[in-house]
């Protein structure tokens, strides 16, 4: 099983952008998918520094894959899109309105935003000319073997999200924008100030999502630490990491030594709840009852929902 470091969902300076991709140059991944996922307003910022960050992923031997926006409106989002085929990298689809601007008969890859809940379409997919499609993450175990079946008979690669707060949601509204009582063509880019996101609690103060701009995503931290095994039974052949602000290299690091057997999965979730004490972990969309569960054990002191 391979490593797939999926986009940034966050908004970051130009030079800590350009800094993480140098940094993951080094790490010991073999794949990455960079660019603006979540808001178009956000890449101007650092659309200059991707050539120079793809050239230096492939001269580390990365193979690298640039994503779509996965909600697309206006019609410069469209005309981004459509120039993406023009930067020589494969694309990663991240709404299907994609499909129409990738040239005829190249590959590319889909994104976990795409609903690919069952065979029919993973094999439609197929036939547009998807070489690897990352699962929805909210999938169970069960319809995850299935999925990798179907994709192993048609040539498919399969990939599962393996660390990371999930992507629940996508809106045409900008929450942040809306904390600060301003209109989503004024935002002043809050989402700066939150390069993780910015928590949601209940009334009663318990950790509920988080919000990134448009985009709603969990509270917690999905791992696939403890589900390793099961993942590789079921004919898994990747693991996607989502960037996080704070120690991901070493995070990259405690995932390669886990497919490699030289660490065990409570060792690997250990280490990243010391890498930031607020990170509480789920796995629950695999194999338990709710999303939000967790079948390791919780770091002391941390709130449970």
């Amino acid at each position: 099983m391979d490593l797939t470091v999926g986009p940034n969902q966050f908004f970051w300076s130009a030079d800590r952008w350009a800094g993480f991709y140098d940094d993951l140059a080094k790490s010991p991944v073999d794949r990455v998918v960079l660019g603006e996922l979540v808001c178009s307003k956000r890449l101007p910022f650092f659309q200059e520094r991707v050539p120079d960050a793809i050239a230096t992923l492939i001269d580390a031997g990365k193979d690298v894959a640039l994503t779509s926006l996965a909600l697309v409106t206006l019609k410069r989002e469209r005309k981004q899109t459509a120039a993406l085929a023009e930067m020589g990298v494969k694309i990663e689809i991240s709404d299907l309105t994609a499909l129409p601007h990738l040239p005829k008969g190249a590959a590319f890859s889909v994104g976990p935003l795409v609903n690919v809940y069952n065979e029919g379409t993973l094999i439609w997919l197929a036939s547009k000319g998807a070489s690897r499609i990352c699962l929805p993450p909210e999938l169970p175990l069960a319809s995850v073997a299935t999925l990798a079946k179907t994709g192993a008979d048609l040539g498919v690669a399969i990939e599962v999200w393996g660390h990371g707060r999930l992507p629940l949601a996508i809106s045409g509204r900008c929450y942040h924008a809306r904390l600060h009582k301003r209109g989503k063509d004024n935002c002043q880019f809050a989402c700066e100030d939150d390069p993780d996101g910015l928590d949601v609690r209940t009334l009663e103060g318990q950790p509920f999502l988080t919000m990134n701009g448009v985009q709603t995503l969990s509270d917690t931290y999905a791992s696939a630490a403890h589900q390793i095994e099961a993942l590789t039974r079921a004919g898994v052949s990747s693991l996607r990491l989502s960037p996080q602000s704070k120690g991901f290299p070493q995070i990259c690091d405690q995932y390669r030594q886990l497919l490699d057997g030289k660490s065990s999965g409570a060792e690997v979730a250990s280490a990243i709840c010391d890498i930031d004490g607020n990170i509480r972990l789920s796995d629950g969309f695999l194999t338990g009852n709710r999303g939000v569960d967790w079948s390791g054990m919780q770091p002391p002191d941390t709130p449970h929902p």
